[in-house]
């Protein structure tokens, strides 16, 4: 119960900046990337419960203004299981944001490149994700206020929304390929011999979040997008060390691209 009433108090902090319909959370070095008109913002530690980031990169503020005329949410930075937060904290954010009433929830990352053919500076559409963390943020009491106790994840990346992507992304002349996520534990990076085995199951990419916002998300009932920025090729494919550095330097080469793309995105979502 307490969690819950952390929650609605969550909830009611972000009504008090608006009412979005839609949300988009920034990951890795992505937090500048998209301006909003008539912004009012808020810092995590502004709003009850939130957790606080730790990481470089990840600002740790809200945001809700106007993106083509359509009023929709920002969140500039995330938190990760590695930084040390119990899964429940981590998509703390997104259940407030159902609780204050957004329907759609894009979700963007940085991650590793396991597919041959995928380079970093790609752009890639999550079209579904394996759960590597060894954890799920629905264990324990279920929040029927929120959704069921076994939610479907089916379809967790909305085929609707999947489509709109690749009009959007053809109309602006963006390449966007398409790929399966994993989310690894972290804080280290895969081995050579991880990155074989995932490749073996059919996982595109790889990094160290996302997930377990898009199962609390679907759990709440929101439709979800994922986008991932190909930052690196994974251990075993790069023929050097990996490093947060080099995911940030990418991410900042190809913010102008991937906050155009979602500028003209998020006023076309169905809301």
């Amino acid at each position: 119960m307490e969690y819950l009433t952390r929650l609605k108090q969550a909830a009611q902090a972000i009504k008090e900046l608006g009412s979005p319909k839609a949300a988009v959370i920034l990951g890795s070095g992505l937090s500048g990337i998209l301006p909003l008109e008539a912004e009012r913002k808020k810092s995590f530690a502004e709003i009850p419960g939130f957790p606080r980031p730790t990481v470089e990169g990840h600002v740790g503020e809200l945001a809700v203004g106007l993106l083509g005329g359509k009023e929709v949410l920002v969140q500039r930075g995330r938190i990760h299981y590695y930084e040390g937060y119990d899964l429940s904290e981590v998509v703390f954010p997104v259940r407030a944001y159902a609780l204050a009433g957004v329907k759609v929830l894009v979700v963007t990352n940085a991650a590793g490149g396991i597919r041959f053919g995928f380079f970093p500076g790609d752009l890639v559409l999550i079209s579904d994700h394996i759960n590597f963390l060894g954890a799920n943020p629905l264990r324990g009491p279920n929040l029927p206020e929120l959704g069921p106790r076994f939610p479907d994840m089916s379809a967790a990346y909305d085929p609707e929304l999947r489509k709109l992507a690749r009009e959007v992304a053809a109309e602006l002349g963006i390449a966007l390929k398409e790929g399966v996520y994993l989310a690894a534990p972290g804080p280290s990076y895969e081995t050579p011999a991880e990155i074989r085995a995932f490749r073996a199951w059919g996982v595109d990419l790889v990094g160290m979040s996302t997930v377990p916002e898009v199962i609390a998300a679907r759990h709440a009932g929101m439709r979800v997008l994922g986008i991932s920025v190909v930052t690196n090729f994974a251990a075993g494919v790069s023929e050097k060390p990996l490093s947060h550095e080099e995911v940030l330097q990418v991410t900042r080469e190809k913010a102008a691209e991937l906050g155009r793309f979602l500028a003209a995105l998020l006023p076309r979502l169905p809301i």
